[in-house]
């Protein structure tokens, strides 16, 4: 496998369907893990402009929602808390990077485990109030797959401005 010089996975560019549908949603997740390297508790939970609370440890705990989202709860059908009024921005002050960053690789591992044998065809659901904005309560698993990748793009934005404002590194 190559990697970026920071060390992120390259998504190989003559793969099959599924492997690049899978590598790219690992080289953003690998994007978000790299805005953390290097900073501590305090530096994580900065934020950048006012009224914005949004910081770097409020998208990893907010990817570790949306990661057991989509997989546990739309794709494999089981029952997980609701997602919080503040969509996992807030933060807990007696967690840290370390802690979420354990928490969010924990679901990405069973989000990993629960779509193992399944086909990019098979079908999530949805409830019915989300169905309403989309059009149909099912999703295959290569919509979900897609959308986390366009979730974690979106944020990772996010996490340049964020990563820029607390130490001036720009990065990739």
């Amino acid at each position: 496998m190559t990697t970026t010089p920071d060390g992120r996975p390259v998504p190989p560019p003559l793969a099959g369907e599924r492997e690049t549908l899978e590598s790219w949603l690992d080289f953003q997740r690998a994007t978000l893990e790299t805005k953390c390297r290097g900073l501590d508790d305090e530096q994580v939970r900065r934020t950048s402009v006012t009224p914005s609370t949004m910081s770097l440890l409020g998208l990893v705990r907010h990817m570790e929602l949306v990661e057991r989202n989509w997989f546990q709860r739309v794709f494999a059908g089981r029952t997980v808390p609701e997602f919080p009024a503040d969509a996992g921005f807030g933060l807990d002050p007696a967690q840290g990077l370390d802690e979420a960053l354990a928490a969010w690789r924990a679901e990405i591992a069973v989000g990993r485990e629960l779509i193992a044998d399944a086909s990019l065809d098979d079908v999530g659901r949805l409830s019915p109030d989300e169905g309403k904005w989309l059009g149909s309560q099912e999703v295959s698993l290569r919509w979900i797959l897609i959308h986390l990748i366009e979730e974690y793009a979106r944020h990772n934005g996010h996490a340049d401005l964020l990563r820029e404002a607390v130490d001036g590194d720009t990065g990739v």
